[in-house]
């Protein structure tokens, strides 16, 4: 469902602290975990701060690829800025490839603190322990394997390729991934739901 944009408003934005933000192309006020936070550059680009550590007075958006297009067209970064910004023509890409990024990262801690298992067999064997508090599958996965796979009761994400998961893991290619749960499965769970409001779903493999 699309949000319609706010007009323009000289309200100003409350300070950034608490777990609260306000978007600047909707104003819809959203827990930030739902949002990407933007920062102006030396030469006033707009610069995705994907972990919210960069320094600047943030600019935040609802985690939407549809949100994104209608600031970028309406103006809402320069509005935001007060003021002329530049506007990365793959600024989209740099998001999209910048959660990815996180996503990895984070599964390669999660795999290297033991939190994090790939594979049939193994993830199976957290499933059935009761060691699992997060599913992460290849979103070009069969369907029918994930869905014999199991944990239907946990919480399912499916950010990466099979590839990309098998970077992670050291192999050719990992379709299930378990996670235990905790703060990484959590930051992984959230960084998936941020990146599937920018990536359409992929078709898959019955």
């Amino acid at each position: 469902m699309t949000t319609a944009l706010a007009d323009a408003t000289d309200e100003e934005d409350p300070p950034e602290s608490g777990p609260i933000r306000r978007c600047i192309a909707t104003r819809e006020t959203l827990p930030k975990e739902r949002m990407l936070r933007f920062v102006l550059g030396p030469s006033r680009e707009i610069v995705p701060d994907l972990a919210n550590k960069l320094p600047g007075r943030g600019m935040w958006l609802s985690a939407r690829g549809d949100v994104l297009e209608g600031a970028l067209s309406r103006g809402a970064f320069m509005r935001a800025a007060r003021g002329p910004v530049t506007l990365p023509s793959d600024l989209r890409a740099r998001i999209e490839d910048g959660l990815r990024a996180r996503i990895r990262d984070l599964l390669g801690l999660a795999r290297r603190a033991g939190q994090a298992v790939s594979g049939w067999q193994a993830g199976r064997e957290w499933l059935q322990a009761g060691r699992a508090g997060l599913l992460v599958q290849a979103v070009d996965g069969s369907l029918a394997e994930r869905a014999r796979f199991g944990g239907r009761n946990l919480p399912a994400v499916a950010p990466l390729t099979a590839a990309e998961l098998g970077v992670v893991f050291g192999r050719d290619h990992a379709v299930h991934v378990v996670v235990a749960p905790g703060r990484l499965a959590d930051a992984i769970r959230q960084e998936a739901e941020r990146l599937a409001g920018f990536t359409p779903a992929v078709p898959q493999v019955s």
